[in-house]
């Protein structure tokens, strides 16, 4: 244990920060700067979901083909994904409050260019620096709200930070669905001007710039290369696995490249002077665990939800909108759990409430599993509002024990490690259980087809009929009888059906393993490092 507690116990003396004593008033107040970080953060989440409502109206003004508009979501998440840890080491270099005013100014001006472009080309281009600029802001944010509130506070203000994340998630399909119908799809990106206008004036004003006295001095340039690499061949492998094949040749590339990238990273980190990443974190177990746990509650949860969309809107034939509001349970309970479970690690400790958590979250993916085709909405209420039960300790737990496990010039590595967790769990859960699916609707479906007494389909339409039932919808071709169509939709729902229902009881499974490992977390010793700044 005489490792761990070198990284343990970063006290107060070594690690606090050294930036400017907090001046009387708003400036450096703790709450104050959450509701700062909170506005700049709100952007990034809300960005998530928002523009896959806006896909469609896109593809039709710009005459986008079906892979480039997989790509307007896709160069988001994979700029994203592969910068956070560098964006998380520039913040400790640079210091978090330059770092989050420079990611939030960048971030408004690329999604103010996205509305204003007019190929899809341009639109895919801006959508890369709108990643790259989201991942400065984020582990900054966490950077910030580590430094400004003391231990016993810290707990409530990452609970609130992860209620505007839940909310911003959840909310985009319905704010998304609103502008576009009423609106136009470009709006979906000019809304996040003003609100980045307003992030950077109110950075500007409160926020203090906090740095530890040992903060590193240098840069890691080949760490940087080697991470920056082995994550884009990994999120790359999870992006086009589904259309590849996972038995495909060049998927399994991709995935062997990042692991021989992560093990030549490894080995380079253990010989540079001031690592990217000083693997020595990893030596504390209740820091590992929290990575982890991140990633198998973003399998779970984003992997999931995933299929969800697609149960509301194919299988139940609802609008964007009304499929955002049929969520709101899952948001709601997000916002009102968050903060509690906030105040309930501080008072028990993380073990318990992380556990607890991934219970509810095992449970109402079992409960997902059972929808049928015609469920009510009530029923599924339930289901919804216990996963967001289930999700707010999960979130606000794991953030606390990753970045209160480290010490403090190391806060947004941390926070860059916790986002990146975050990503590669949902792209994984994405890329996983939507292979359970394919599977399960490749076996069923002919069986299926065939039982209904419908026509026997060629090799090409029974591909194409696979795809279509994937996603829920029923491939009827045009001029196709109505008792025929019916049929058609009735064995494509139900297929849909089964395979989310597997998908779901792996993602249940998932979440089980997760309440093992919630185990091994502990409450993060060196949030103290960041006590006493500013006025509660």
């Amino acid at each position: 244990m005489t490792s761990q507690t070198t990284i343990d116990k970063t006290g107060p003396g070594d690690g606090a920060p050294s930036g400017p004593a907090p001046a009387k008033g708003l400036r450096g107040h703790p709450w104050v700067t959450l509701v700062t970080v909170a506005v700049g953060v709100m952007m990034v989440a809300l960005d998530g979901t928002i523009v896959a409502i806006a896909n469609p109206a896109i593809q039709d003004d710009l005459d986008a083909s079906l892979a480039d508009v997989q790509w307007i979501t896709n160069a988001y998440f994979l700029a994203l994904a592969v910068a956070l840890i560098t964006a998380g080491k520039l913040g400790d270099r640079f210091g978090h409050r330059q770092t989050f005013l420079i990611g939030v100014a960048g971030f408004a001006a690329s999604s103010g260019a996205i509305g204003l472009s007019g190929s899809i080309a341009a639109v895919i281009v801006f959508r890369v620096f709108q990643g790259l600029f989201g991942a400065l802001l984020m582990p900054a944010a966490l950077g910030l709200l580590r430094a400004t509130f003391p231990a016993e506070k810290l707990n409530m203000a990452i609970g609130i930070w992860g209620m505007v994340i839940g909310a911003s998630t959840a909310g985009g399909p319905i704010l998304g669905g609103v502008l576009v119908e009423h609106v136009n799809w470009q709006s979906v990106f000019f809304i996040n001007v003003p609100v980045g206008i307003l992030a950077v004036v109110l950075g500007v004003v409160i926020l203090l710039d906090h740095r530890a006295k040992n903060a590193p001095r240098s840069f890691d340039i080949l760490g940087i290369v080697l991470l920056s690499a082995s994550m884009f061949c990994l999120v790359w492998a999870l992006i086009k696995a589904p259309a590849w094949g996972w038995g495909d040749g060049k998927t399994w590339l991709f995935i062997g490249a990042s692991v021989v990238g992560f093990v030549l990273f490894s080995v380079w980190e253990t010989k540079v002077g001031e690592p990217l990443i000083p693997l020595a974190m990893f030596r504390s177990v209740p820091l590992s665990a929290g990575v982890v746990l991140m990633v198998l509650m973003a399998i779970a949860f984003m992997g999931g939800l995933f299929f969800v969309t697609f149960y509301l809107q194919n299988v139940h034939g609802m609008s964007p909108v009304d499929a955002g509001l049929h969520l709101l349970p899952l948001t709601a309970m997000m916002i009102v759990a968050s903060p509690l479970a906030g105040a309930m690690i501080t008072k028990v400790g993380p073990r318990i409430p992380l556990a607890g958590g991934m219970v509810c979250t095992a449970l109402a993916m079992y409960g997902i599993s059972t929808l049928e085709t015609d469920t009510g909405s009530a029923v599924m209420s339930v289901w919804f509002a216990l996963l967001g039960l289930g999700l707010a300790p999960v979130m606000v737990g794991a953030t606390e024990v990753i970045v209160g496990n480290a010490p403090m010039e190391l806060s947004g590595v941390a926070g860059g490690l916790q986002q990146a967790a975050m990503q590669i769990g949902g792209s994984l859960g994405t890329a996983v259980l939507g292979a359970v699916m394919a599977s399960k609707v490749d076996s069923d479906l002919a069986g299926n087809w065939a039982d209904a007494g419908l026509p026997q389909l060629t090799p090409e339409q029974a591909h194409q009929a696979s795809e279509a039932v994937q996603v829920g919808v029923a491939p009827v071709a045009p001029g196709t009888p109505e008792q025929v169509a019916a049929k058609i939709a009735d064995v494509a729902h139900n297929t849909f059906i089964d395979g989310m229902s597997l998908a779901s009881l792996v993602a249940a499974g998932v979440a089980v393993v997760a309440v093992g490992v919630a185990f091994l977390t502990k409450r993060g010793v060196n949030a103290e490092a960041g006590a006493g700044v500013g006025h509660i």
